[in-house]
């Protein structure tokens, strides 16, 4: 009896405690050429695939096999050792944009990745020196709709205090209909939005036929004269109507009474580059300013959405009230 047990210690010891990975929804597979990514999947046909090869992304996005993530052709072309570091798709990072140093630990390294759960995963970064910031990104995905969870914490491993803001940078699929609703309580912009030209000239009065005011929206119709859009919204939404006939849609917290380190305050910037530059369109919420101190986190949730929804056709509008509609479904 006692030499079965010093058995099963001594392989206790040699294999370590049964922690399993295999959890409803989530497994390990190959994507494109990158190993070990995760998948997350639900009884409603969306699909998740994370990976943390080259920063901590959402590398596909997909419901009833209809992508919503514009995925570079360069990222097909990765292998371990090369020094190529392909960046598209589901991507996140953290601001302000002109006060961030490099960072490219952050950005650009390998990350660890852990199923923590039911379509459930975790994405950690190693501790970028220059930001004094380790990254960790939480996924959920709902059990039965194409809801997904994105939590991106921060976390202070310096000896000073650090203060950086959340700042989501996905690349969506190019042809779609930004759709921004303003808040006139909250109005910093005359126009409710701002339209930078290159990186030191800030427009505050900007005249585009590609950005249209339609009752209490702006419509981004296409690429303008000027691809870098921001935004002063505290309504806590926006939508991407895509050509693919869903609507991406994406939802997060905003706080009136706090500070928005991010050029002009934005909550929300949209980079919309004609196709032949880059075929995507770059949607970016913006968080607060978080003043973090040693050994402690901050955290910016943004919630995904992908919803059935006709693209117009030629002549036709987005029904606006039926997307607002919508989005006050979501949010019960």
């Amino acid at each position: 009896m006692y030499s079965k047990l010093i058995f099963l210690l001594v392989l206790f010891l040699i294999k370590g405690p049964a922690i399993s990975e295999e959890f409803t929804g989530a497994k390990r597979i190959k994507f494109l050429n990158y190993p070990n990514c995760i998948e997350l999947k639900n009884s409603s046909g969306t699909v998740v695939v994370l990976g943390h090869h080259i920063g901590g992304r959402v590398l596909s996005y997909t419901q009833e096999g209809k992508e919503s993530l514009y995925i570079g052709p360069n990222e097909k072309e990765w292998q371990p050792d090369n020094n190529k570091k392909p960046s598209s798709a589901g991507r996140f990072d953290i601001g302000p944009e002109y006060l961030i140093p490099k960072r490219q630990v952050l950005w650009s390294g390998e990350w660890e990745s852990k199923i923590i759960g039911n379509r459930s995963a975790r994405l950690i970064s190693k501790v970028s020196e220059d930001a004094g910031i380790r990254l960790i990104r939480d996924f959920t995905l709902a059990e039965n709709s194409s809801h997904l969870i994105c939590t991106q914490t921060m976390k202070n491993e310096s000896n000073k205090i650090q203060r950086w803001c959340h700042w989501g940078r996905m690349f969506a699929i190019h042809g779609g209909i930004g759709i921004v609703p303003l808040t006139p309580d909250h109005k910093r912009f005359p126009k409710g939005y701002i339209m930078m030209r290159g990186r030191d000239e800030m427009l505050i009065l900007p005249e585009d036929p590609m950005i249209r005011k339609r009752g209490n929206y702006l419509e981004i119709l296409g690429p303008p004269s000027e691809p870098k859009l921001g935004f002063d919204s505290f309504a806590g939404w926006f939508a991407y109507q895509m050509p693919n006939d869903l609507a991406f849609i994406k939802t997060y917290k905003t706080y009136p009474n706090r500070f928005y380190g991010e050029i002009a305050g934005l909550t929300l910037s949209i980079w919309y580059p004609k196709k032949e530059w880059v075929p995507a369109c770059e949607l970016e919420p913006i968080g607060p300013m978080e003043e973090i101190k040693p050994g402690q986190k901050a955290s910016f949730t943004e919630n995904w959405y992908l919803i059935d929804n006709p693209y117009p056709k030629k002549d036709e509008l987005v029904d606006l009230s039926l997307i607002q509609s919508k989005v006050e479904k979501l949010n019960h």
